[in-house]
């Protein structure tokens, strides 16, 4: 084989993981991200900043035995997340402005907003 079509055949494997990568859904470069932790049936914080005009990767951690759903219809999240388990949420982009959730099983004590500004 021609040293030209080999490098060719060697790097389009790599060319076409990395197309993938652009269009592929998910987490990108420039999303930004938030932690919040649910614990005793609250979210700690109860209140997160994140910047506006950006998709945000929201990592939430269940330190709870119990089941607690992520909701918010402001942000258009439903998510339960298992006791002692974690969840990956997408936000936004937001426009500025304060969206509440709340955890729907202890709406009680389980509540916070996302600030975005």
């Amino acid at each position: 084989m021609h040293p030209q079509k080999h490098r060719l055949h060697a790097f389009l494997p790599v060319l076409a993981a990395s197309i993938a990568l652009c269009i592929a859904p998910g987490a990108s470069a420039a999303d930004a991200e938030a932690r919040i932790t649910i614990q005793e049936h609250k979210f700690v914080p109860a209140e997160l900043k994140v910047p506006a005009g950006q998709r945000v990767k929201l990592l939430v951690l269940n330190k709870d035995d119990t089941p607690e759903e992520f909701e918010s219809s402001t942000l258009a999240v439903e998510k339960v997340i298992p006791g002692g388990a974690r969840a990956t949420i997408f936000i936004g982009p937001l426009k500025p402005g304060r969206y509440p959730f709340m955890g729907e099983f202890h709406q009680s004590t389980a509540q916070g907003a996302v600030v975005a500004e």
